[in-house]
């Protein structure tokens, strides 16, 4: 195979037992949890503590983002040279120990030891991210899969609920919430810990642009992951650029209070919460091609439902379009990962994953700063035409690529 030489990759011969995933998900979800704490808090510390502006916030906010964009190619290399608990294991402890620095920052009034801190904090999280992606197919069977994907989705999906609230309860004490991010990515090591040992693939010598690039290279040259990539782009702009108007759209078009479009935001993790209890089921028996056109075609429903409601002016709109949101593309995220982990071999799941992830991170500040220009320029309503034809784009992909025409799960790429 073209890759062989690349690592040695010692195969699982036995299956660790069934405990382990519901502790792998718990695993997952925590940390998760402990990333989007620190995520939500971000702002809010820097006004509360350091008095900063607008342009500074979102220089804060870009850097800590842009850890995704940056790590993500070198953290799928990482997790794929020392495959097993390891990586996600130092990555997991580092963040929290980054967390509680983050918090002391906070306390002594330090904006860019902080700013430091919470950029290394979010490094973790993209190793450990990556780091999960890669234990599972290593941890379950190949028609287990929707399963353990779906359970860890969901408990992220839970986390992402929780943190803002976490976060608005410790807004007594701004350093509160970058202590208690850190006391549950402490949590998150030590669940990590309670993971069985897994073999560990041979480091190898190569460490060459080659090998860091490798991932790419399969994405480039798969059909299949090609076109995933290609959709989850398209999406992920389209998502952002939502995001970048929605705020001002809803205040001025459908009469919404800030606080009220805020909420309605909210009804896109209840249906992802929803979307990840039924995924095990639905994933599992669905033709692939279903699902991977609905999560996109769906998205493009719930986007012109938000915006007719500046027409109308229906407050309730927003409010199910989001939820749509949420739930259709989630199980979409539930198959395309399975379907990503069964095409790709083992020794190149990290580098694939940080890929994709690279080049999603990459689209999404594009998406939002494209939705900014064109709603200055042309106004809100062109703004909103731009998310529908992004996530248009995006169900053209999955229909018109090979997703369109999947009818079943592959076999599980070979090991070597």
């Amino acid at each position: 195979m073209k890759y062989r030489a690349l690592f040695s990759v010692h195969t699982m011969t036995n299956r660790p037992p069934a405990h382990v995933l519901p502790r792998l998900a718990t695993a997952a979800g925590t940390g998760h949890l402990a990333d989007q704490i620190a995520l939500t808090a971000v702002p809010l510390l820097a006004v509360a503590s350091f008095g900063l502006g607008p342009e500074q916030i979102g220089m804060l906010v870009a850097i800590q983002g842009g850890a995704w964009f940056v790590a993500s190619l070198p953290a799928g290399t990482l997790v794929d040279r020392y495959t097993g608990r390891l990586p996600a294991l130092i990555a997991q402890t580092l963040a929290a120990v980054a967390l509680a620095l983050a918090g002391l920052a906070v306390m002594h009034g330090r904006p860019i030891a902080f700013t430091v801190c919470a950029f290394l904090a979010a490094l973790g999280a993209v190793v450990v991210t990556l780091a999960v992606g890669t234990l599972v197919p290593r941890l379950v069977a190949g028609d287990d899969l929707p399963r353990a994907n779906s359970r860890i989705e969901l408990s992220r999906a839970l986390a992402s609920i929780s943190a803002p609230i976490i976060t608005a309860a410790s807004a007594i004490w701004p350093p509160a919430a970058m202590i208690v991010a850190a006391i549950v990515a402490g949590l998150a090591s030590r669940l990590i810990m309670c993971l069985p040992p897994l073999p560990t693939a041979s480091p190898g010598r190569r460490r060459d642009l080659t090998v860091i690039l490798a991932g790419a290279a399969f994405v480039r040259g798969e059909p299949v992951l090609r076109a995933l990539a290609l959709c989850a782009i398209c999406w992920n702009f389209a998502f952002f650029a939502l995001v970048a108007i929605f705020l001002p759209f809803a205040v001025e078009r459908t009469g919404l209070d800030a606080a009220s479009a805020t909420m309605s935001q909210g009804a896109f993790g209840v249906g992802s919460v929803a979307a990840a209890v039924l995924a095990p089921r639905l994933v599992a028996h669905a033709q692939p091609r279903r699902i991977l056109v609905a999560g996109p075609v769906v998205s493009v429903l719930a986007a012109t439902l938000i915006g007719g409601a500046g027409a109308s002016r229906n407050a309730v709109l927003p409010a199910v379009g989001f939820a749509l949101l949420g739930f259709g593309p989630m199980l979409w995220l539930v198959c395309q990962t399975t379907l990503r982990q069964l095409v790709t071999p083992p020794m190149l799941l990290g580098r694939v994953t940080g890929a994709i992830q690279m080049a999603i991170y990459g689209a999404r500040p594009l998406g939002a700063l494209a939705a900014g220009l064109v709603a200055a320029r042309h106004g809100l309503d062109a703004g909103m035409a731009l998310v529908v034809l992004g996530f248009a784009a995006s169900a053209a992909v999955a229909i018109l690529s090979p997703l369109g025409r999947l009818r079943a799960m592959p076999e599980a790429a070979a090991s070597t």
